[in-house]
């Protein structure tokens, strides 16, 4: 695309985006590759399927690993594009809370548009925690490679977290303009990662080779004490969880080049290129899985390493295969720490978090960086990851937590546009058109599902250590912002600014300030 178009459609996105009543803060540097890989990036197939494989192995094993993940993808492509109809129509960096806020009713859409806010914070910061607790307990699972006897405390992993965040937070606040560039080398990475991956599990078996019928359909699911049937929704964790932040892309709509188009193409796009990816990620591990048994009871809980590394046959192709995945791991970090702080300055900027001012800012010396709401966000993701020294099974919850309030945030504005006939969204750039109501209707049963889902621990009989509980900080944290609501929000909260207001006072609503 030459220069001149792209700042023509640069000045429409602007205009576009005064409109919605918001001043142009952000640099304009993404395009539909860069956003595409993007999102792919923060999904990180790979990642997200190898780091909580021990659920699905436990749930059932191959059959739930094929067959769920299909599913769950079919069913994520409704949420997908009804997510991408509503953020065609209102491109903007503050997202879900700001589409409550436009279609609800005049009487509840400040109090609906403050509880997705909240529901999208805590989601995008525990998502982002659980990414980068994730990959450093990955990196244990590296270790116990050539260190099997080796069992890291509490505190070990939480210093690999603190590092791996600092990597992240050094690519984020002083590389922001490579951030494109590095998501295309992430999906580059990721793709030739799958085939490496694909060619040598598939060349070497070392420890054995597994029937069609094993690796597509084997299914038991003694391990969970489940019933088979309920165990194999239990199954659905792990995929439910890599495909949980789809969404979160549309808070880096006011740094896209034409937001109302490309945005909806990245969303859509993202899940059928990701499926196709996971089956060829998941195939060959099926058709050479190691003994599960022995998997699951890796001390660590992760048995990445132990599956590459008995698949391989030595240490050096384990740990090769096992380098793979933690470099989607770290590119996946990046990007979702980036997405988590432009959702955190969005809410700032409309004055739901305290001294939003402050959080609203924006630093143009580091090239239109928000480094306060980016050090906000990462700060609540370092006090949180503190839980992890005291009991590992309530931080785990955090990871519930995260696929719930997304989940929630993502269905809400969905559910609204459905009870309003879709009279809302009829001139979105991009309509589902006839298939609108259907495909709303599938994606909000489809949460609500998988809410209950996250609630339910992987294992029964429940122990200490097993206790899933997310519904416990998922209301928790609910609590919170009623409270905070009643003690600050209802005095200062005023709701996304709206046309009618904005051509009133003629000029955008206030943003963050800026450095000169």
């Amino acid at each position: 695309m030459g220069l001149p178009e792209t700042g023509s459609s640069d000045q429409a996105a602007t205009e576009g985006l005064q409109q919605l009543g918001y001043k142009q803060e952000m640099t304009r540097s993404r395009g539909l590759a860069h956003i595409l890989f993007m999102t792919l990036a923060i999904m990180a197939v790979p990642y997200g399927l190898a780091a909580p494989i021990a659920t699905s192995l436990v749930a059932g094993g191959p059959a739930v690993m094929i067959w769920g993940w299909i599913l769950v993808a079919v069913l994520t492509q409704t949420l997908a594009l009804s997510l991408a109809e509503i953020c065609s129509k209102y491109p903007t960096s503050a997202g879900a809370y700001y589409w409550c806020y436009r279609l609800a009713s005049p009487q509840r859409r400040l109090v609906i548009s403050w509880i997705n806010g909240w529901l999208t914070m805590v989601g995008v910061w525990t998502i982002a925690l659980s990414v980068t607790f994730g990959t450093a307990q990955l990196v244990v699972a590296g270790a116990g490679i050539y260190l099997p006897n080796w069992v890291a405390t509490p505190w070990q992993t939480y210093l690999i977290f603190l590092a791996v965040t600092a990597v992240a937070c050094f690519f984020c606040l002083f590389l922001n303009r490579l951030l494109p560039s590095i998501d295309i080398l992430c999906a580059i990475w990721t793709a030739l990662g799958i085939i490496v991956i694909l060619i040598c599990l598939s060349s070497k078996a070392a420890a054995g080779r597994h029937s069609a019928a094993y690796a597509l359909g084997q299914y038991d699911a003694s391990a969970s004490g489940w019933t088979p049937g309920w165990s194999f929704f239990i199954g659905l964790l792990p995929v439910s969880y890599t495909f949980s932040a789809i969404g979160m892309v549309a808070s880096m709509a006011e740094e896209v080049h034409n937001p109302s188009h490309i945005l909806p193409q990245a969303i859509t796009w993202s899940i059928p290129i990701g499926a196709i990816w996971g089956i060829i990620f998941l195939l060959p591990i099926t058709f050479t899985l190691p003994d599960v048994a022995t998997l699951i009871s890796v001390s660590s809980g992760q048995p990445v390493g132990v599956m590459f590394t008995l698949a391989m046959g030595s240490q050096g192709g384990g740990f090769g295969l096992w380098f793979i995945i933690f470099g989607i791991g770290m590119f996946c970090a990046i990007s979702i720490s980036c997405a988590a702080s432009r959702a955190t300055w969005a809410f700032a900027r409309d004055k739901a978090l305290p001294l939003h001012t402050y959080f609203s800012h924006v630093n143009t010396r580091l090239d239109d960086v928000p480094v306060n709401a980016y050090i906000l966000s990462t700060a609540i993701q370092v006090l949180l990851g503190l839980i992890y020294l005291g009991s590992s099974a309530a931080f785990n919850a955090f990871v519930g937590v995260a696929v719930m309030c997304l989940g929630a945030s993502y269905a809400m504005p969905v559910a609204i546009s459905l009870l309003n006939g879709r009279k809302d969204v009829h001139d979105a750039p991009f309509s589902l058109g006839k298939w609108g109501n259907v495909v709303n209707a599938i994606a909000v049963l489809w949460i609500m599902f998988a809410i209950v889902l996250f609630s339910m621990p992987a294992v029964i009989p429940v122990t200490q250590s097993s206790m899933n509980y997310a519904s416990v900080v998922f209301v928790g944290f609910g609590l919170f912002s009623a409270v905070w609501y009643m003690i600050d929000g209802r005095h200062h909260y005023t709701g996304p600014p709206v046309p009618e207001v904005t051509e009133m006072k003629q000029t955008p609503s206030e943003g963050g300030s800026t450095d000169e």
